[in-house]
């Protein structure tokens, strides 16, 4: 008997009363005797089937109504997804997302965003709610976490995965808007500056290449006269090296990944280069021709003009970034001080922009833009731009004597 009457009063507590305000508007008692509001709106979908949409938990009835407003309101404009999609959490989203673009991304870029959702956006944030979830709990859930963790760049990194899977669901009208695009990461740290060699150092690191085997040496060589990304070495082609032009042409990268074209729009350039490193591209081209020879491979002229310019003189085989990493290794230790392959692009921009080159030169020159050449290397902008003067005053000097 008694769990009879149980029942009957968890059902009298759950039945639904019409409130005056609005016929799709309710009151119910919940599981505790309180009083509660929700609303059930009955719609036609963008395919003429009949749906309801139902929200319950409301301390109010003006509470209640403004929602039930807000969802006539987003049908009649015609954003039904919107609607059908408000308790789609973020986690779910950022899945739905990722699997559906990821064979338009790049390798690294795919493997780099399934780690932040795995490690960073559905532990934090991805039980919530994609529609509610607002820039005030967005940072003080996610944003301020990870800044106890990790650096702020890298937080940078993490907030922009998001946005661009927040833009998505944009596009895919679940969402208005995207809310958290005007957020500020504040970098209290101090920037690292790039690691760069003097002349002096420079030289010594190239002298200490010449003890290297011809492929190690020419990719130092060609590292240090051009700053190109050590990707962009592996990945040249014959075709992309025209000795009578004095230029190489960047249109891939290559890594333990694999072979692919490059990241963004400026990474593709044709840098020009010097005679000497013209004429060390010649003999290698020689050198390579008779490696494969001797390894029984036989390329017809255009075939040749395929293949990887770097190469194993152990295998004949494309030369490896960890082969790479190994000669950089050797060299510090000859030399006496740490170099690695981003070591001789920092030094190669350095030199230019202290030598006065317009910074949208060296940025071509890079494959970079602008403002990332003023942000990476401002201290050498700033010696330069500092030195512009005392060479006008000695300009005049000269002229008047």
């Amino acid at each position: 008997m008694r769990g009879k009457n149980m029942a009957k009063t968890n059902r009298k507590k759950n039945k639904l009363h019409k409130c005056k305000k609005d016929n799709e508007l309710y009151w119910y008692l919940n599981s505790k005797g309180e009083k509660r509001w929700c609303f059930r709106h009955r719609y036609y979908d963008l395919f003429g089937r009949r749906r309801e949409k139902t929200e319950r938990g409301f301390t109010s009835e003006a509470a209640a109504y403004r929602a039930l407003c807000e969802v006539r309101a987003k049908l009649a404009a015609g954003n039904n997804i919107e609607v059908e999609h408000d308790k789609m959490t973020v986690g779910q989203w950022v899945n739905i997302w990722y699997e559906t673009h990821k064979n338009e991304w790049e390798i690294t870029t795919r493997l780099q965003r399934k780690n932040i959702i795995r490690y960073q956006i559905e532990p934090l944030i991805g039980k919530m709610k994609l529609s509610t979830l607002d820039r005030e709990t967005y940072k003080r859930k996610f944003i301020n976490p990870l800044l106890e963790e990790y650096k702020p760049s890298t937080v940078r990194l993490f907030h922009r995965v998001f946005k661009v899977a927040i833009n998505a669901a944009v596009d895919a009208e679940i969402l208005p808007r995207n809310r958290f695009t005007k957020i500020k990461i504040v970098d209290e740290e101090r920037r690292e500056e790039p690691n760069v060699l003097s002349i002096h150092e420079l030289n010594k690191f190239l002298e200490a290449a010449e003890t290297e085997p011809f492929t190690s040496k020419l990719i130092v060589y060609t590292l240090a006269f051009t700053g190109m990304r050590r990707g962009e070495a592996l990945g040249l082609k014959w075709k992309n090296i025209d000795t009578e032009k004095f230029t190489i042409t960047i249109e891939a990268t290559r890594d333990r990944k694999g072979y692919r074209t490059p990241k963004t729009l400026n990474s593709y350039r044709t840098i020009d280069i010097d005679e000497n490193l013209a004429s060390m591209f010649d003999k290698y081209r020689k050198w390579c021709k008779e490696l494969f020879f001797s390894f029984g491979k036989r390329f017809t002229p255009e075939e040749f003009e395929e293949q990887f310019v770097f190469i194993s003189y152990q295998t004949a085989e494309p030369y490896m970034d960890n082969s790479l990493h190994y000669a950089f290794k050797r060299l510090s230790k000859i030399v006496g001080f740490t170099v690695k392959p981003h070591t001789l692009r920092h030094t190669h921009a350095s030199i230019l922009l202290s030598k006065g080159i317009d910074v949208a030169v060296v940025a071509d020159r890079l494959g970079n833009t602008p403002n990332v050449i003023w942000e990476t290397y401002a201290h050498v902008i700033k010696e330069s731009k500092s030195r512009t003067v005392d060479q006008f005053i000695s300009a005049l000097k000269t002229a008047e004597k």
